[in-house]
């Protein structure tokens, strides 16, 4: 669902809450054992009611609100004491909150950039949490078309602005069995500092190579024709109110409001449809550094949807009081448990591979005053 900007996260539906927390109560992730995260020792930990209670402000990452307003809402059932209040105002912005120590923890995909890393308060180490992966969709409106294949250099054309139409040859030769039509290609994409846009910018630079001139960051120079939305909600809406339109966007927001999603051709040559299984695929294939980033997209395996990323919760490794670590702990901790990392499926996103998860779930242990 839209969020405005500055709209905080802080409950959703009777009804989806329901329905989540059931699938969390019979399923540890809906996948197996050996590759979605959920231990037994951290889905007992994070089912007691803890003694300490609080607010928990935090804020960024779009791609994480919806695993957010749900893991909330379940959580207040698990531990009534403690209220987390998320900000959906993304990456760029939750790191800067977190910067200005106005949040406990920031919501970011990508890892603090480099042109960044001297805002970081002199002394502070951060801490990544990985919480979720999933897929970017390439959403498009074209009535009539159901079934659209791309690839990495037709994306990278499309969104240089180099290709302006659907029936360009370079499409075609991808769609033999569609009838693409003449219509202008409008680009929706992001506005403010946005993982999103790192992370599909970071794809064509691996995916599309020399083909793709733009560069990755979080925010890009569009073509001028490009329209440009604050969130991911935005640029669903925009692609959803606009024929012809092609947008990034992460497929649960996709998913929500009813767009279609392409195909994209991955390393192994084959086409995969975003989907949290697909998601799970790509992820199963990457080994994280010793500070738990990593990269999902492009990755290797027949199965793997190559548009994949991830998101991380950035805390400071010392906090300035006990209560804030108690807080940290207890909330990461469900986000990271077996009960936790059930809520993703259901919301087309997709649980963290076993091992990932295990090696978040052993740094709360760093996090002290």
């Amino acid at each position: 669902m839209p969020f405005g900007r500055r709209q905080r996260v802080t409950t959703v539906g009777v009804a989806a809450v329901a329905t989540a927390l059931g699938l969390a109560a019979c399923s540890s992730s809906g996948s197996s054992s050996t590759t979605t995260s959920g231990s037994s020792a951290t889905s007992s930990a994070s089912s007691s009611t803890s003694t300490v209670s609080g607010t928990i402000k935090a804020a960024g990452s779009t791609f994480q609100t919806n695993f957010q307003q749900t893991a909330i809402s379940a959580f207040k059932a698990v531990d009534p004491n403690i209220t987390v209040d998320y900000d959906p105002v993304g990456s760029g912005t939750g790191r800067a909150d977190l910067y200005a120590n106005t949040v406990l923890f920031a919501g970011s995909d990508s890892s603090i950039p480099a042109k960044e890393a001297s805002k970081v308060p002199a002394g502070k180490t951060v801490l990544y949490f990985p919480v979720q992966v999933g897929p970017i969709a390439m959403a498009y409106n074209l009535p009539g078309v159901t079934g659209l294949k791309l690839d990495a250099t037709p994306l990278a054309g499309i969104f240089q602005g180099t290709i302006k139409t659907w029936d360009d040859p370079a499409i075609k030769a991808l769609n033999s069995g569609l009838s693409l039509p003449s219509t202008t290609i409008t680009l929706a994409v992001r506005s403010d500092s946005s993982g999103t846009t790192a992370n599909f910018s970071q794809y064509l630079v691996d995916a599309a190579g020399s083909a793709w001139k733009l560069g990755t960051s979080s925010t890009i120079t569009w073509p001028s024709t490009a329209r440009a939305g604050d969130g991911g909600s935005a640029v669903a809406q925009i692609v959803n109110s606009t024929t012809g339109a092609i947008g990034y966007v992460d497929f649960s927001t996709a998913t929500a409001a009813s767009l279609h999603a392409a195909s994209v051709k991955n390393s192994a040559g084959d086409y995969v449809a975003p989907s949290s299984a697909s998601a799970t695929a790509a992820a199963t294939q990457v080994t994280p550094k010793a500070d738990l980033t990593f990269s999902t997209a492009d990755e290797p395996g027949a199965a793997s949807y190559p548009i994949t990323y991830q998101s991380w919760d950035l805390v400071y490794s010392v906090q300035p009081n006990a209560t804030d670590v108690a807080l940290l702990k207890a909330y990461l901790g469900y986000l990271l448990s077996s009960a936790g990392q059930a809520l993703l499926t259901p919301l087309n996103l997709s649980p963290l591979p076993a091992s990932i998860d295990s090696a978040a779930v052993a740094q709360l242990s760093k996090i002290t005053s």
